[in-house]
């Protein structure tokens, strides 16, 4: 059975509206095994000195407390190493992304565990897996400078192995009740393109 793991990052929970795409492809599978994450209602502690020295210190001279932290860290890194696939409801937050998906991403790139470096640069250790970004905005930014998000995402996600990414935007949700209503639609329209079974990753 095929595993999907399902990030949302609102500040909203279930009711912002990348959740709700987000929500929406996953139900398109319903005989995947579904490992869920709501980085916005369970947010993961910001990454500080103290937490990073955890995660450099040897594993027989890590204290109780660094343990804490590397042990968390490893069940996030567990959970998308099972999956297959990514779905992430990434709503956009003064042209960035949510300082909780940061957070997560912080945590998941691990030197050794999730990447490793090499006289040719950094490989990622994660390939074979694909994610969908369901992306809501409440403006238009899509093919401008003023999306830094897409680039993020791609090239972190990357950075860890994960080279086929797709992206579906839902943009200009603030602009007009009309606005919202197209876009919405043309991303649900999207969305159930994609949801297609082979295009789940083996």
């Amino acid at each position: 059975m095929k595993t999907i793991l399902h990030l949302n990052s609102s500040m909203y929970g279930d009711d912002g509206q990348s959740s709700r795409l987000a929500e929406e492809f996953v139900a398109q599978f319903p005989q995947a095994r579904v490992i869920a994450r709501d980085l916005g209602k369970n947010p993961l502690p910001h990454l500080d000195a103290q937490r990073f020295g955890a995660f450099l210190s040897k594993p027989e001279a890590r204290t109780p407390a660094q343990q804490a932290v590397v042990g968390e860290s490893d069940a996030l890194i567990a959970e998308l190493r099972q999956a297959d696939t990514i779905v992430l409801g990434l709503p956009m937050y003064n042209f960035g992304v949510p300082s909780q998906l940061k957070a997560y991403f912080d945590h998941i790139a691990r030197a050794g565990v999730t990447f490793k470096y090499t006289e040719k640069g950094a490989v990622g250790l994660l390939a074979g897996k694909v994610a969908y970004v369901f992306a809501a905005r409440g403006g238009l930014y899509q093919g401008t400078p003023r999306d830094t998000q897409s680039a993020y995402v791609r090239e972190f996600l990357g950075f860890l192995g994960i080279t086929d990414v797709q992206f579906v935007y839902a943009e200009g949700l603030a602009i007009s009740e009309a606005s919202k209503t197209a876009s919405l639609a043309d991303a649900r329209h999207q969305l159930r393109n994609l949801a297609q079974p082979e295009r789940i990753a083996a």
